[in-house]
């Protein structure tokens, strides 16, 4: 498999690795379905984007097309991961006040009614910017000691004596 595909995924794994204790710092709560879970700090997707973006730029190089690519997806990855996806979030959130508001309501009301309670809507959709940045940085490490680690096996391969 393509080792920039190793690097990322790893980066995403750490990324969503770190959210459990990073979460037990702030809540002094210990939670493993964040490990499955969208949202939160730090960005697993950016932290994948651009550990790849990293990796590419210091294996590849910055002036070819690879890097473009990576670069121009990971930047609206990065965008779509704290705007349309935050913005997702908020709204899941106003929702779910909606329905706190009718239970509310229910309790003055002299007719019966009677309502499936609706699951709620998950909140935790997209990333605060910091939350962002904080993945970036993170795969941007995680991209550099890719390319350090698997450094000797592109001289291996350089190396490499074919058998005919």
């Amino acid at each position: 498999m393509n080792k920039g595909v190793y690097v990322a995924l790893t980066s995403i794994g750490l990324a969503q690795f770190l959210k459990i204790p990073i979460h037990y710092v702030k809540t002094k709560k210990w939670d493993n379905r964040l490990f499955l879970q969208t949202g939160g700090m730090p960005s697993s997707h950016s932290a994948g984007v651009s550990s790849l973006t990293t990796f590419i730029a210091l294996r590849r190089g910055i002036p070819t097309i690879d890097f473009a690519l990576s670069l121009v997806y990971g930047l609206i990855v990065m965008y779509d991961a704290q705007g349309i996806r935050r913005q997702t979030g908020e709204l899941t959130l106003k929702v779910n006040d909606l329905g706190d508001l009718m239970e509310k309501l229910k309790t003055d009301e002299k007719v019966p009614f009677e309502e499936k309670q609706p699951k709620r809507l998950k909140e935790m959709l997209g990333h605060q910017p910091q939350e962002v940045v904080g993945g970036a940085i993170l795969g941007i490490a995680m991209g550099t000691l890719g390319h350090v680690l698997l450094k000797n096996d592109r001289k291996m391969a350089k190396n490499k004596v074919t058998w005919k």
